[in-house]
């Protein structure tokens, strides 16, 4: 993340917001913004913030939402005047940008995040098998695809890779 613009005494502001930023749920799933690796960057200036952040899919319906959870929590901080959320594609987000945490929270929600592309075979998170198959592009979010573990019999939600999202493969 970019460090604050601002003078020396912006350090504590920022430290203040990325805590916060961490406490900002995905409205979609058990995770939180900086888990996902949604923050791109963040400055500070004085009293006013600014965060980059990054969107898995970018035909996401949820990023108003997450634009107001972020917003609505960091004009909590104390000092925070002003604060400007705006979503950039590049570089575009993958799930290397998960944490481990955030990792273990969605394979315990049933969420896999393996593989660069929706050909590949998803991993699944109930058994770890890769004998998976596609069953739907189309999940319960625009950014998910459905799979069936041909193992556990489980189905399987899984992120599509942004390789496979038309808008970020135009560029």
């Amino acid at each position: 993340m970019k460090g604050p613009s601002g003078p020396a005494t912006a350090r504590p502001l920022e430290a203040a917001v990325l805590r916060a930023l961490a406490d900002v749920e995905d409205p979609e799933l058990p995770i939180t913004v900086t888990e996902m690796g949604l923050v791109h960057a963040v400055s500070v200036d004085k009293d006013a913030v600014r965060v980059e952040l990054l969107p898995t899919f970018s035909g996401c319906p949820a990023l108003e939402v997450i634009r107001e959870r972020v917003r609505g929590r960091l004009a909590a901080i104390p000092g925070v005047r002003v604060v400007d959320v705006v979503f950039v594609f590049e570089p575009a987000w993958t799930a290397d940008r998960m944490t481990d945490a955030g990792r273990a929270r969605l394979r315990a929600h049933g969420v896999s995040v393996s593989g660069a592309r929706l050909a590949e075979p998803a991993v699944c998170p109930h058994c770890g098998s890769t004998n998976t198959v596609l069953e739907n592009p189309f999940g319960p979010t625009l950014c998910r695809a459905i799979y069936y573990c041909r193992d556990c019999r489980n189905p399987v939600e899984r992120f599509k890779p942004p390789s496979d999202d038309p808008l970020v493969r135009g560029r």
